[in-house]
């Protein structure tokens, strides 16, 4: 299984769920889900790539800590991301995207402001890993 990306309802902002073979991959598909609220990620380019790098020795609280480094570095550089990847080793998580900057072309969707603890979960089940988390809209 590819990193994947789906949603699920929450009442005021939105849940995001991430899936893959490996808690990195579904990282990744939380990536995407959370940057495919923003923009559609099929139009944004892969022309810059950015770094995440950080130290976290729960997987849950990790989820969250990457969320939201890829939100503040994209905020930083005015950018869109819609490339990700992630590798650890023990509590050190060292990660990447790529996408480009802002412009006329993109369509903006919402504007997410912060993932949340907010209904947080990393688990391995019989299908993969499957991450999910609330973020705020």
């Amino acid at each position: 299984m590819e990193a994947a990306h789906g949603y699920f309802e929450h009442d005021a902002d939105i849940g995001i769920i991430g899936r893959g073979n490996t808690v990195e991959e579904s990282f990744v598909g939380a990536a995407r889900a959370m940057f495919a609220i923003q923009s559609e990620l099929d139009s944004v380019q892969s022309i810059e790539g950015i770094e995440i790098d950080f130290e976290e020795d729960d997987v849950e609280l990790a989820l969250v800590r990457w969320l939201n480094a890829l939100l503040a570095a994209s905020r930083d550089r005015a950018m869109v991301l819609c490339e990700f990847g992630l590798a650890r080793e023990g509590g050190h998580w060292l990660g990447w995207a790529r996408g480009e900057r802002w412009r006329d072309a993109l369509v903006r969707g919402t504007e997410v402001k912060g993932a949340t603890l907010t209904m947080l979960s990393v688990v391995q089940g019989a299908a993969g890993w499957e991450a999910r988390c609330v973020v705020d809209v």
